[in-house]
């Protein structure tokens, strides 16, 4: 994760996160999170696979017809989140598929609450009606990340493939905002909608959202299918990269975030950038950025559990290469602890295990090596260069 206003607009954090690095978990505020150190990992909890959309890129493949019959029950869930306050874990994102289609959902993040972990949801937003809105501000869900493909109705309802989700959507941030929740926009860019990520930021504000959050494609899910004509060129991911830091410099930090996620190369463009500007910020965020330890946190600041209780490394990482365990077999505690499972050896190491230009590059240590997912699709080989890198 690319936190570019954190870097851009610091001053503070580096002592902020000083502060925080030994404190409990649960203390931490949620900005702090990914440089403090804290190896109980974010939890990004697939609660099922059934959605009322079927979207083109989906990581999980669902859909309304996509659960399996198998899905977790309420009890086992309670029983996880037992668990994973033991190791205190800090937060849970709750996902899907369509979270909200779960009955039980409110009482999962009220469960939650009651066990010291906080809560934050991920959504469509089609389903936000301003009576659920409600529902949400008076549950334990202290955030709600909606997903827009495009600053129009045609481009985010064509990768939907729904008509009229734009508009739902739309009417989603309204309810938030009037109900008093806090929300945010997530963005997958491709090369279909890279065009509309400029007036998607300004729609973006204009919708009262707190976090403009940047998601690269990954070979995952239906994103599998349509990675090699939707991914982005070198070309084009540097225009985006610099497009983000140019509305990230011009917005007030207090208005908006703004973050890129599942290319932790992004960094060096942050940094070269605040270089060409002669930020007074610069020393700060490199030392922000160095104290990730390589910017992927999968298999350890990040986990991730699917709806039959699957546990990943991270939740682009849900393939049987990849398996850690079940929570139905084994408490995730265990699984997570055990340090003779080569799945997790491979990704707490990767900064070590990584060749070719990777090993070579001068910024190893502030991106890690990039995201091994997309390195083991292209080539079989989790010790390859990430094909997405467009640093050369």
């Amino acid at each position: 994760m690319n936190r570019i206003t954190q870097c851009l607009h610091g001053k503070g954090t580096v002592s902020a996160v000083i502060k925080h690095k030994s404190a409990d978990p649960q203390n931490v505020p949620g900005k702090y999170l990914a440089f403090s150190g804290i190896q109980r990992p974010v939890i990004f909890w697939n609660l099922t696979n059934t959605c009322n959309l079927g979207c083109t890129h989906c990581y999980s493949r669902s859909g309304p017809d996509a659960t399996s019959g198998n899905e977790l029950s309420t009890e086992e869930i309670f029983s996880c989140i037992d668990d994973l306050a033991t190791i205190k874990v800090p937060l849970i994102l709750l996902t899907g598929g369509e979270p909200l289609m779960r009955s039980d959902l409110y009482n999962i993040a009220d469960y939650a609450e009651k066990n010291g972990i906080k809560t934050a949801l991920s959504s469509n937003g089609t389903l936000i009606t301003p009576k659920v809105a409600e529902k949400i501000r008076d549950s334990a869900i202290t955030y709600v990340g909606i997903s827009l493909d495009g600053a129009s109705a045609k481009m985010h309802d064509r990768f939907r493939n729904s008509p009229g989700a734009f508009d739902r959507t739309i009417q989603a941030f309204s309810a938030c905002k009037k109900a008093g929740v806090r929300v945010g926009v997530r963005f997958t860019v491709t090369r279909k909608n890279m065009h509309e990520l400029n007036p998607l930021i300004s729609l973006a504000q204009d919708l009262g959202a707190c976090r403009f959050c940047l998601y690269w494609l990954v070979p995952c899910g239906r994103g599998t299918d349509v990675y090699e004509k939707l991914q982005l060129s070198r070309k084009d991911v540097i225009e985006v990269l610099s497009l983000m830091y140019k509305r990230a410099k011009e917005t007030d930090p207090s208005k908006m975030e703004f973050l890129t996620v599942d290319a932790p190369q992004d960094c060096i463009h942050l940094v070269k950038s605040m270089e060409e500007d002669n930020s007074p910020d610069l020393k700060d965020a490199y030392d922000l950025l160095k104290s990730m330890k390589g910017g992927c946190s999968a298999g350890s600041r990040v986990a991730n559990i699917d709806a039959e209780g699957n546990v990943y490394p991270c939740q682009f990482a849900r393939t049987p290469n990849f398996l850690l365990g079940n929570i139905r077999e084994k408490p995730f505690s265990n699984i997570w602890s055990d340090t003779t499972n080569p799945v997790l050896e491979m990704f707490r190491k990767k900064e070590l295990l990584v060749r070719g230009k990777c090993e070579a590059c001068q910024f190893l240590d502030l991106c890690g090596g990039g995201c091994r997912v997309r390195a083991f699709h292209k080539s079989l080989d989790f010790s390859a260069d990430d094909p997405f890198c467009y640093v050369e």
